[in-house]
């Protein structure tokens, strides 16, 4: 329970102590191996009853013991320049939306109609927050603890401080340890020989790599302000740039180096990048609004061909000759200006046509002649 339970910390009479709530640690040991039935053994903890008997009895045992909440009052000062905020931030919150309306209104109908849209979904996202109130910022109430007169163990948000603060057995084991070490140490002129020599050579190693370390935070240091002086201040070259910094072991080592320019020509590089971003924007920009046109004119065909389809019938009924004149007409459309492609297939078709009307025209001229004689 002591170090399974959820605790914090704080400060009561002076002196920093861990506390926790009475229903996580009853939670706590109903989830511990405890609550749970072995073979030919019953359960300790079977319900949250039988969990706050046994915290009566490590609270009457001086464990832990029953601690108050006593928030802290904020003085009237602060207050008043609460309220002098609130007052200001509203304020300019209905500037904010008077010079909102304004701009509205000098937009087109369709802008307006899609702003209402928008306007309409923020409501409803918004009807619990009142209008014209400032945001209050969420803060944690300052509190202090302080020793409770009735020492007993409640199942619900009651707070209560620890006093049983033992040692964990890994801080045990690692002082044990430290103490084997540093015996181990002291008695090395008894060590046999081989271990002897074999610590030596490592300490050196270790030494030498230390060594190289150094010199070459300081190699690097000199190579930079060489290349620095020479170009002027225009080449930052690093190499080993992450070797002093806060990094792992083998992170340290990459990259290799690293190469800045900073002369005139990096500026306009930037200035360069900073005017396509510009002009890629300018172009999303346009290709949206030469869409919405596409679109509208869409429409108004969709519309025109309907009407158009409703005057089908009429004209499948008119004979091959209309269609003819009507394709003609087409074609000598706009004074003589415009002209189309026409495969020789279509020109031949059309001559045969032209002969045959010619051939039934010259016969029924001379089919009244022969009558009348």
């Amino acid at each position: 329970l002591r170090f399974n339970c959820p605790t914090k910390s704080t400060n009561m009479m002076g002196h920093r102590v861990d506390y926790f709530i009475a229903s996580k640690a009853v939670d706590c040991l109903l989830d511990s191996k405890w609550a749970k039935a072995k073979k030919g053994e019953e359960a300790l903890f079977t319900t949250r009853e039988s969990v706050v008997d046994y915290c009566n009895r490590l609270l009457k045992k001086q464990f832990f013991h029953r601690a108050l909440k006593v928030m802290k009052m904020k003085p009237d000062k602060d207050t008043k320049k609460e309220k002098e905020k609130g007052k200001a931030e509203s304020g300019k919150e209905e500037e904010k939306k008077g010079k909102k309306e304004s701009g509205k209104d000098e937009k087109t109908k369709k802008e307006k109609e899609k702003e209402k849209k928008k306007d309409g979904e923020k409501e409803e996202c918004k009807k619990d927050e009142t209008p014209g109130t400032p945001k209050k910022k969420e803060t944690k109430r300052k509190f202090k603890l302080e020793p409770h007169e009735d020492q007993v163990f409640l199942d619900g948000n009651e707070v209560y401080v620890w006093i049983y603060d033992p040692v964990h057995f890994k801080t045990f084991a690692m002082g044990l340890v430290l103490v084997i070490a540093v015996i181990a140490a002291t008695l090395f002129p008894l060590w046999p020989a081989e271990m002897r020599v074999g610590v030596y050579y490592l300490s050196v190693g270790a030494g030498c790599f230390v060594a190289s370390i150094l010199l070459l935070a300081v190699a690097r240091c000199i190579l930079f302000l060489i290349i620095w002086l020479i170009t002027g201040g225009r080449h930052h070259f690093w190499f080993l740039p992450n070797l002093t910094a806060d990094v792992g072991f083998i992170d340290s080592f990459r990259p290799l180096y690293t190469h800045e320019y900073k002369g005139p020509k990096a500026d306009l590089k930037k200035e360069e990048k900073s005017e396509s971003k510009k002009q890629q924007k300018y172009d999303s920009e346009e290709k949206s609004d030469s869409e919405k046109k596409e679109e509208d004119d869409g429409k108004t065909e969709a519309t025109r061909n309907s009407g158009t389809d409703g005057s089908g019938g009429e004209r499948h009924s008119d004979t091959d000759s209309d269609r003819r004149e009507d394709d003609r007409s087409q074609h000598s459309s706009g004074n003589g200006n415009d002209f189309e492609m026409i495969t020789k297939e279509e020109l031949e078709q059309q001559t045969d046509e032209g002969d045959c009307e010619e051939e039934e025209e010259e016969d029924t001229e001379s089919r009244p002649s022969h009558e009348k004689s």
